[in-house]
């Protein structure tokens, strides 16, 4: 019996406690680190100043190809909107974070989890669903085709025709957006006194240093490349616009700024990035097929290294390095040394030395080996 009342006695004792532990629905009267999500000191619910959620993990593989709007529906049909071929390009425009936008930790909402059906006047800083399908989509559709009419997203039900809107995610479902044609070489024409031309090699930046569009192209509107109204036979006036160092060079200052002006500036025309002529180190065969990031890190810009094979090759032995890749195959007696016997300090960089064994051997004229196809 006394076991029992002590049970009793310890069940109500936990009772209060977890009332304590709960979770209060005030998130700021909980132990959290505003920094993480505010960007102000002081956030408030007319002014929040909420961070962007990160979304560098999600992908256009990963999200779905097609999304019916059918919350709101009235006069009109569900709009299909094609949902793959907008988040494709969402890297130049913001990233997911350009629609959604307040979007909590874990998988993405919909819009409706903020934005309410019902029109609702207390809290005017948040817009009905309608207003905020409305303002996220007309103002880029009105740079596009220039036109926002109802029926340019909408199919009114009294027009509906069977199978039409079947058809319409069809197309979509089966659309992507088209591959982006990238230019080999651009050159500019500027004003500087270290040089009127500026060589931009695009090909090297994105497929031998490895920048993605978003590094440079952020926040563009489709429409710097796209425009159905536009002629392309129509040459556009050049806007003559003022500015700073810093707005001119913001693409390139981060991983430029230890540079000189002449890197970049000239008189002619420059040629394409040389490693050999840059760094002074020519890369072998062996060398030239391996991603720079393997070398200098992914980071960018990337860090110089010394011509030290052990930089990066580090724990060679005779048992983990086949020697032959060097074009030199060791003969039995040499097999058996360790590297730093021909190789001093282990700096392969330099040419091995005999003098260690042998008075009057010199390398190459003398091999330790027999010289094989690479």
């Amino acid at each position: 019996m006394k076991k029992i009342i002590s049970a009793f006695v310890i069940l109500l004792l936990l009772i209060p406690i977890n009332g304590q532990i709960k979770e209060s629905k005030n998130h700021s009267l909980q132990d959290l680190n505003c920094k993480a999500c505010h960007l102000c000191t002081a956030p408030t619910k007319q002014s929040p100043c909420l961070i962007p959620c990160p979304r560098e993990n999600q992908t256009a593989k990963e999200n779905p190809v097609v999304v019916s709007l059918d919350k709101i529906e009235n006069i009109y049909l569900p709009v299909t909107f094609s949902h793959r071929i907008h988040s494709q390009m969402s890297q130049m425009a913001g990233g997911c974070a350009s629609c959604h936008h307040y979007n909590t930790v874990g998988s993405i909402q919909k819009c409706e989890t903020c934005h309410e059906v019902e029109i609702k006047r207390d809290d005017i800083n948040k817009p009905s669903l309608k207003r905020a399908y409305h303002m996220q989509c007309m103002e880029c559709h009105r740079e596009w085709s220039h036109e926002t009419e109802c029926n340019s997203c909408h199919t009114s039900k009294k027009d509906f025709k069977s199978g039409k809107q079947k058809n319409l995610q069809k197309k979509y479902a089966e659309k992507n957006h088209p591959v982006v044609l990238e230019p080999t070489k651009l050159v500019y024409e500027t004003k500087s006194d270290k040089g009127k031309l500026v060589t931009f090699y695009h090909d090297d930046h994105t497929k031998k240093f490895g920048l993605t569009c978003a590094t440079c192209h952020k926040q563009e509107s489709c429409t710097k490349c796209h425009d159905v109204n536009r002629n392309s036979e129509v040459k556009l006036k050049t806007v003559s616009i003022k500015k700073t160092f810093e707005e001119q060079h913001k693409n390139c200052i981060s991983c430029h700024k230890e540079d000189n002006c002449s890197s970049c500036h000239s008189s002619t025309k420059l040629e394409s990035f040389d490693h050999a002529k840059k760094t002074g180190w020519v890369l072998s065969k062996h060398h030239i097929i391996v991603a720079c990031s393997k070398c200098h890190g992914s980071k960018l810009p990337y860090k110089k290294l010394d011509n030290k094979c052990s930089s990066c090759h580090q724990g060679w032995n005779k048992e983990t390095f086949k020697h032959t890749v060097t074009g030199l195959q060791l003969d039995e007696t040499h097999s058996d040394l360790g590297c730093e016997d021909c190789h001093s300090e282990n700096n392969y960089a330099e040419k091995p030395s005999c003098t260690n064994c042998h008075e009057n051997y010199v390398y190459p004229k003398q091999k330790p080996g027999k010289l094989v196809r690479k």
